[in-house]
């Protein structure tokens, strides 16, 4: 029965995809049926092979590792702040994307990520009916995080079309850095990122094909990566440091903010209603997870997760999650888990507009103007490869 109400959903999701296109007529089938395809077989293989455990496994295991390492620069500087055996999570959370972010500045130093991001995104543009240009940021996007990947492409901003440009958004909103992958693995089971990171990837292409179809013209499917500043290594390792620990601050500083004040709606609404804000949008959703595979038993609660994500985002809905995941089946932790890896929710409207009004500014204001639009594909992503897991589960 679960799979005849995950097709279901699967359908539900095309179908609000197509009921918001900028031109019906000009969607592409084809290539959308195919990735579907190739979601569904990917999803089989990632949590249902040997294959997919082997490979899942030595992901894990790598980011493991990497946490380590990081955790030896974070006890050496913050050793004894924290209680012997307690989990902080600034400390083990958040301060390991400093050590990620020194990382990956490493990797592109030696052109490495940008030579992987290029070829990756080659192929994929012979399956998804896109220009090259989308297929790159939306690796890119993936890799190096949802600001990034605007300064790689800054030259080729302001002479994209309103389509295009909407694609490049959605792609870096329905995705997530690799910088702080490892510290969802902190609480989340590692086969689920891993999976929603790859089905994202397909799932931005579909959601992005239906409800923004347009032709790219031969001479304009070209790929201008701009050359960062010639820089010493020491000079860009610590750039990459200090920009590592700037976002650690801010979801930091984020968190304290979204976390309070939701704890301040709950009590209000608690006092009024008899009900939390978070439990009366869980009725909200509820049907929504349900359609994701959720069974309604569970649907309520899991609803409450998918709201808290939405309208603040991925870190306090984690939060909340891991406070109540042993009440869910394993199906039900699964759909959620990767329903909460991306950035869909309201703040990375803000965040997504100034990073492309910081190197474009007329062009920011054209991302601004399609904002809401922008998350609800994003959103539809999320719902779509939580569905495929429902469905492969």
């Amino acid at each position: 029965m679960h799979y005849l109400i995950s097709v279901v959903g699967l359908i539900l999701v095309l179908i609000l995809a197509w009921l918001a296109s900028n031109d019906k007529k000009k969607i592409k089938y084809r290539p959308i049926i195919i990735m579907i395809v190739i979601q569904i077989v990917l999803g089989l293989l990632l949590l249902k092979t040997s294959i997919g455990e082997f490979l899942i496994k030595g992901f894990a295991n790598s980011f493991a590792k990497l946490l380590g390492y990081a955790n030896e620069g974070i006890d050496f500087i913050f050793g004894g702040m924290a209680n012997e055996g307690a989990h902080t999570f600034f400390l083990y959370v958040l301060m390991p994307i400093v050590f990620m972010s020194a990382l990956i500045g490493i990797l592109q130093y030696y052109k490495i990520l940008p030579f992987i991001i290029k070829y990756i995104g080659l192929v994929l543009s012979k399956v998804n009916g896109m220009g090259k240009l989308e297929s790159y940021n939306a690796v890119a996007a993936a890799i190096v995080g949802q600001n990034e990947v605007f300064i790689s492409v800054k030259n080729q901003l302001g002479l994209l079309s309103k389509q295009r440009l909407y694609t490049l958004c959605a792609s870096a909103m329905s995705t997530v850095s690799m910088s702080i992958v490892g510290s969802y693995m902190t609480m989340l089971e590692p086969r689920y990122v891993v999976a929603a990171l790859i089905l994202n990837l397909f799932g931005g292409f579909i959601i992005a094909s239906i409800i923004n179809p347009y032709e790219v013209k031969p001479e304009e499917d070209i790929v201008e990566v701009q050359e960062q500043e010639k820089q010493t290594f020491f000079e860009m390792l610590g750039e990459y440091i200090l920009d590592g620990f700037k976002v650690a601050v801010v979801v930091g500083v984020m968190l304290v903010g979204f976390v309070g004040l939701i704890a301040l709606i709950n009590g209000v609404f608690a006092g009024i209603f008899g009900i939390s804000f978070q439990e009366a949008l869980g009725y909200v959703f509820a049907p929504i997870a349900f359609v994701m595979g959720v069974p309604w038993a569970e649907a309520v609660s899991a609803g409450s997760i998918m709201a808290t994500k939405l309208v603040a985002n991925e870190f306090v809905a984690m939060l909340d999650f891991v406070k109540i995941m042993d009440g869910f089946s394993d199906r039900t932790a699964a759909i959620v888990s990767v329903f909460l890896i991306s950035f869909a929710n309201f703040g990375s409207i803000g965040t997504i507009v100034g990073a492309v009004k910081g190197l474009n500014e007329k062009q920011g204001n054209v991302v601004a103007r399609f904002g809401l639009k922008l998350l609800y594909g994003a959103t539809l992503v999320s719902v779509l490869s939580a569905i495929i897991i429902g469905i492969v589960f």
